[in-house]
């Protein structure tokens, strides 16, 4: 029989996300991060079935809500998108919450206040209200930290790079100004699409990365391309490639968080410092130094990021293995 998925669509900042409200697979584990294990091992298709074309596209982001798994929070989440099962996405949190208080999905205590169990670890998140609608969501993220600084590449067909690599929920390769490489605007779309993988696979091939807390959340997965912004409100400007062929829409949340510990390292950002990040598109993200803290060692701060999502539908999904595509596929 095929498999009937219901959905929530809308966007955050303009980058996708999909709510899958059911039917959800159980999963096994006691926590988000075991939890996670267990969906990648035994459930990964429905992610490539509902990110992936046909049903998706290379950009495709979605989440699931679970009950939580300590006991003073209110829901857990589960990320899925075409990069694959993320310990933890930021503007998928803005986007999941917006779309689920507002249409029922989760019940909080406290509806301005909300407490997840994320497989990164515990977020929350400050919620505003307009009447029935969330008209923004500021969520505290886990522990950010630089891991790797000055790290040279040499990148195939291009040239020889330097970059830093930070932790913001996901491994960030960030790419700034240097020889050869002035500013976003000095660079296509096409580019980063081109030179992402390689940027990639080369930090990849340099370097293991680990979470020193969590040894299954590992490898740089994101590329974040740094600039000057064009929004005078907006501090910096930056692009990020995820996936196989995906430039992110937003300005990215754990992005945003991966570069405000690199500042913070370099002592450029302390606590209680504002730090507003301009997308591709030109949406912004509110980010702030929280707290300095520590992560197995590495000196980190604790984040927060301000966003906003819009809904724009409800999505009812096929899943017929009588398809030939039925769990999904890219192109290039």
């Amino acid at each position: 029989m095929p498999h009937v998925f219901h959905c929530l669509d809308g966007h955050t900042c303009g980058n996708p996300v999909r709510l899958v409200t059911g039917p959800l697979p159980d999963l096994a584990g006691t926590s988000m991060s075991e939890k996670r294990a267990d969906f990648i091992a035994r459930h990964d298709w429905i992610r490539r079935s509902l990110m992936f074309e046909p049903r998706g596209h290379d950009m495709m982001s979605g989440a699931m809500f679970y009950p939580p798994c300590s006991d003073d929070a209110d829901a857990s989440i589960l990320f899925i998108e075409t990069s694959g099962c993320l310990p933890m996405c930021g503007h998928g949190t803005i986007g999941a919450l917006t779309l689920a208080l507002e249409n029922g999905v989760i019940a909080p205590a406290d509806r301005r206040h909300v407490k997840l169990d994320a497989p990164a670890g515990r977020i929350e998140a400050e919620i505003s209200w307009e009447g029935g609608h969330v008209s923004g969501v500021r969520i505290r993220n886990i522990a950010s930290y630089l891991a790797v600084s000055g790290l040279m590449l040499d990148i195939p067909g291009w040239q020889a790079i330097t970059v830093d690599i930070a932790y913001g929920g996901n491994y960030y390769i960030i790419v700034e100004p240097q020889p050869g490489y002035a500013d976003l605007d000095a660079i296509s779309p096409a580019d980063i699409l081109r030179l992402s993988p390689l940027i990639r696979a080369a930090a990849n091939q340099a370097v293991t990365l680990a979470h020193p807390e969590d040894p299954s959340v590992g490898g740089a997965s994101h590329v974040l391309w740094t600039g000057q912004p064009r929004d005078p409100k907006a501090h910096a400007r930056n692009a990020v490639f995820y996936g196989s062929r995906a430039i992110d829409r937003s300005p990215c949340g754990t992005g945003t968080s991966a570069r405000m510990a690199q500042l913070a390292a370099r002592g450029l950002l302390k606590p209680g410092d504002d730090f507003v990040h301009e997308s591709i598109i030109g949406s912004l993200f509110e980010g702030r130094v929280e707290q300095a803290t520590t992560v197995g060692g590495f000196a980190a701060i604790i984040p927060s990021i301000k966003g906003w999502a819009i809904q724009t539908g409800v999505n009812t999904i096929r899943v017929d293995q009588r398809d030939p595509y039925w769990d999904g596929f890219t192109v290039g």
